[in-house]
């Protein structure tokens, strides 16, 4: 009996202590985390998930109403957290080696961890996903399996009724083989066969249209108001005070700089949940200015800015719509042949899809002139697209019909010019009607073929 005490109150305490040591293991969120951007942590706009990362608010993913049953979900998910890619890591590397190079000895200790900072990126990593990043499609995967438990399931897993699809990028690849770890983990089984298949005229739909590639992915003067606003007096603030921060002259401090700095400390937060010294370089007005930049550059060249931004999406629009409907066709004839979608791309998959769908759409364009009119808009790349960010779509069968909602990273929205947060199936096909039955790919993607035939006599 003493033996048993002795062990009882040696596991009690070693369990206390290991609480209270993950409680002081939480990192020290910059300031600065809710300007991220596209570089952003998922808890960030999920907070709770920092107390329970397999939360869920069952209140936020319940059906309509007690008579509505789920029969369908689609999913598009972004790939979580990574390295950064290679230019960016060698505009990581201009900027440290300036600080080495050019800063004064100044008897602030954290700049002295700036020059004693450890430069740990390397070109190969270029954008692979990292652990954390696995951890983010594994909870994930645990998190939906929770919140539709009739669609996400072993049994459906084994008969082939869940279906998992990937961007061909390693970054996505190893996400989606963690989400079905994940969900290995969840039912804690043994003999399942985990597929997936690589479609990227879906989650890359962007590579291949000719009218986005050379309209804007190649052309200089599409992102003309990202440049414009580098130049620009609020930009022009950041890299003074960096350049007073670090005793280096203005004119060394590039508009790039800023910008590498503010993605250090996005990166280190991201990837090692460590705060680091490279935070303390901008301050909360200095974020707003680069968040804004990046916006300008989501804007312009994924989202709103560019009408075949949009377009380009339209073969996964309809997509999405097609399972729909071949979801609510098997269900009217009593079958069940597939109850989820899970499709891995990246944030250039989900933003031009939002967007044609009409979601974060200001009264008035973002562009270089109007940062300060534009700090209550809708169109924040920081509340849309973290990493791992999702969008889920969830078709019920309902007494009076057919209702489908939609979900972004976990929270319920509400279809552009409805008031319902899960209206008639039927409805939303309307609305989108335009879409539904035109959004021809070819028609909107490809580019006129010159007339090339000799017309000599």
């Amino acid at each position: 009996m003493k033996a048993f005490f002795l062990n009882f109150i040696t596991t009690y305490l070693s369990i206390m202590v290991g609480l209270s040591l993950s409680k002081l293991a939480k990192p020290t969120v910059p300031s600065i985390a809710h300007y991220f951007g596209t570089k952003g942590r998922y808890e960030e706009v999920n907070p709770h998930l920092l107390d329970d990362v397999l939360f869920v608010n069952k209140s936020q993913v319940a059906p309509p109403s007690l008579d509505c049953r789920a029969i369908h979900m689609v999913s598009v998910i972004r790939h979580g957290t990574r390295y950064p890619t290679t230019k960016n890591v060698r505009k990581i590397a201009q900027l440290f080696d300036l600080v080495k190079s050019d800063s004064l000895r100044l008897a602030s200790s954290w700049l002295n961890d700036l020059k004693t900072w450890k430069m740990w990126y390397t070109e190969d990593m270029d954008g692979r996903l990292v652990e954390k990043g696995r951890d983010d499609h594994r909870h994930l995967a645990m998190r939906l399996a929770k919140s539709f438990p009739t669609l996400i399931t072993a049994d459906h897993l084994r008969a082939n009724r869940i279906e998992f699809m990937t961007s061909s990028k390693h970054r996505c690849v190893d996400s989606v083989k963690a989400f079905q770890e994940g969900l290995h983990r969840l039912w804690d089984v043994q003999d399942m066969d985990y597929q997936h298949y690589v479609d990227d005229s879906l989650m890359r739909f962007f590579d291949h249209c000719e009218k986005f590639v050379e309209g804007v992915e190649n052309n200089k003067t599409a992102l003309k108001e990202v440049q414009r606003f580098k130049s620009s007096s609020e930009m022009d603030s950041v890299r003074r005070k960096i350049s007073s921060r670090l005793q280096i002259p203005y004119d060394r401090i590039t508009a790039d700089m800023a910008e590498a700095a503010f993605f250090l400390c996005s990166y280190e937060f991201a990837i090692k949940s460590e705060y680091s010294p490279w935070c303390e370089l901008l301050d909360e007005s200095d974020a707003q200015v680069l968040e804004y930049k990046n916006d300008l550059k989501q804007y312009w060249k994924r989202g709103y800015g560019h009408d075949i931004n949009r377009k380009s999406s339209c073969p996964l629009f309809h997509d999405i719509f097609s399972r729909l409907d071949n979801a609510a066709k098997d269900h009217r004839f009593g079958e069940v042949k597939k109850t989820a979608t899970i499709q891995v791309g990246h944030g250039e998959t989900l933003l031009p899809l939002l967007s044609l769908m009409g979601f974060f759409k200001d009264e008035k364009p973002l562009t270089s002139e109007n940062f300060a009119l534009q700090r209550k808009r809708v169109f924040r790349s920081s509340k849309i697209l973290p990493y791992a960010a999702n969008v889920v779509l969830v078709l019920y069968e309902c007494s009076d019909g057919l209702r489908v909602q939609l979900f972004l990273n976990e929270k319920p929205m509400i279809f552009p010019s409805m008031n319902h947060a899960a209206p008639l199936y039927e409805r939303v096909r309307k609305h989108y009607s335009k879409l539904l039955h035109g959004c021809d790919f070819n028609k909107e993607c490809d580019l006129p073929q010159l007339n090339l035939r000799n017309t000599e006599l």
